[in-house]
């Protein structure tokens, strides 16, 4: 009987084959990986979110990764820009290369392809692993199902970062927390995990994450909201004053403090005749303004942290530059793409394609190509305006950086070369199609034609003066006796020229 060949992960290890479909994290009620687990972000104060840092430098992220996830849940802002970092990347469709052009390669690029890169849980795959963008790290275990002659993954299952722990040595290593080591844990079994860190910055994973960019403020803004409700509790109602004049027992004061403390829910209240209360307004000297600056100021600090920019996030930008600016900086989601295709070569379609193919000397990649977003109208506008002067363009580079592709013969197409002019329309046969300009050429040899006999009518009187004339001041002084010179023709001319002129422009723009 044939022995099967030992598989050894990316790092070295032995593949052990029979722990593959077994969970290795699953958690568990009485275990010391639980799903659910005490909060954080309540309360928090300046002095404790100092020590919980301290706690992540030490290497018990324990509490950091609680308050990670807790800044995610409870504030919009953050959840929101963070989801659109993670969009950029999930929702593109990912592209798979083959080795070479060597039919093995071929087939197995193929199978890897449908199989990985077009399965219905890729995109999901993608978000679990950009998870590691908040908490600097993301752990899933693959749930591998075994064939008759194939391993497939069966489904990605995204765990909770409270599960592991970084070894004390190097602070390098993810170790999995497990009754049979509680304080260092456990290596993580080859094949089963694809564990994506992020690089937001060089150093200890667990240093690396945007949670802890973000915290410092995300908790200001916490206290600057609270504050702000108790400003509007205070401020957003109108003063009820209660007035009493004359003899009044202390029965009567007392009724009139009732009525005026009760009125803000009952609106309404019944008061001795000589009583009164009234409302007045209270200014709030412009204090609403102090929170909502400093919450707006916080919100565009996280939206430099996650996004690269806040143009798309925030108010205060023109739709076309937002578009033209896009989500997320092109830099950044190209280098969340590319980090993450390293991750699924190293950690999926490594173990994917030994397991079924053997170990080939090379392997199929994964690329996830992030485009550069472009003005199309700019490069429309400048595309036809030097057409016109005459530079030539590929077609087919235009319509690839336009987003088109070549058409194919037998397709319906939008759009082509002007027709030709038809016999009698001014333009001879042999001429080559009307560019542009052709009209306006046009019309100007037809007013250029009678231009002497135009013109003559007017300058022919004036030539006879000076051929008579013995000097300037003679020129002069009989130019300034002539009753009028003909010049209806020209005046004609010009406005039948021109007439022509606009018509043919409202005819091109249409």
């Amino acid at each position: 009987m044939a022995r099967t060949p030992t598989l050894l992960d990316p790092y070295g290890r032995p593949v052990r084959r029979a722990e593959l479909t077994k969970m290795q994290a699953e958690p568990g009620l009485t275990g010391v990986r639980q799903a659910f687990g005490p909060s954080v972000a309540p309360g928090l104060t300046p002095q404790r979110l100092a020590a919980i840092l301290r706690a992540c430098d030490d290497g018990n992220t324990h509490d950091y990764l609680v308050l990670a996830e807790e800044m995610e849940e409870r504030d919009p802002h953050y959840a929101s820009v963070l989801g659109v970092r993670k969009r950029a990347v999930s929702g593109v469709e990912p592209v798979v290369e083959p080795a070479s052009e060597d039919p093995r390669d071929q087939e197995i690029a193929e199978d890897v392809r449908e199989t990985i890169a077009m399965s219905d849980a890729f995109p999901d795959l993608i978000e679990d692993m950009l998870d590691a963008l908040g908490k600097g790290f993301s752990a899933i275990e693959i749930d591998w199902k075994r064939g008759a002659q194939r391993w497939t993954p069966r489904a990605y299952i995204h765990r909770d970062q409270r599960y592991f722990r970084f070894d004390r040595a190097t602070g390098r290593e993810l170790r999995l927390i497990d009754e049979q080591d509680p304080a260092e844990g456990i290596p993580l079994e080859p094949f089963k995990w694809i564990e994506h860190r992020t690089r937001l910055k060089s150093g200890l994973p667990a240093r690396g994450g945007l949670a802890r960019l973000v915290a410092f403020g995300w908790m200001c803004k916490a206290y600057t909201l609270k504050d702000w409700v108790a400003f509007i509790e205070t401020y957003g109602l109108p003063l009820r004053l209660g007035r009493y004049g004359g003899e009044h027992s202390a029965q009567d004061i007392e009724k009139l403090f009732s009525a005026v403390a009760n009125i803000g829910t009952d609106a309404a209240a019944v008061l001795p005749r000589g009583m009164e209360i009234e409302f007045q307004e209270t200014g709030s000297v412009n204090g609403d303004r102090i929170f909502e600056s400093l919450a707006r100021y916080v919100d565009e600090q996280t939206s430099k942290a996650v996004l690269g920019q806040t143009m798309t996030s925030d108010n205060g930008s023109s739709r076309a530059q937002a578009e033209v600016h896009d989500n997320v900086r092109h830099d950044i989601a190209s280098a969340d793409a590319r980090a993450v295709a390293g991750t699924l070569n190293r950690d999926l379609v490594k173990p994917y394609v030994d397991l079924n193919f053997g170990v080939p000397k090379q392997y199929p990649r994964i690329t996830i190509p992030i485009a550069e977003p472009e003005d199309t109208d700019m490069i429309i506008r400048n595309v036809t305006r030097l057409a016109v002067a005459g530079v030539r363009f590929n077609q087919s580079e235009v319509r690839q950086r336009l987003g088109f592709s070549d058409p194919e013969p037998g397709d319906d197409v939008v759009g082509g070369p002007p027709e030709p002019k038809r016999p009698g329309s001014g333009t001879a046969m042999n001429r080559e199609a009307p560019g542009p300009t052709d009209e306006l050429d046009e019309l100007e040899a037809e007013m250029l034609e009678d231009w002497q006999e135009v013109m003559g009518e007017t300058l022919d009187p004036i030539e006879e003066i000076i051929d008579g004339a013995g000097s300037y001041e003679d020129v002069m002084e009989r130019l300034a006796g002539l009753d009028g010179l003909p010049a209806s023709r020209i005046i004609d001319t010009l406005v039948k020229g021109m007439f022509k002129a606009r018509a043919q422009g409202d005819v091109t723009d249409d």
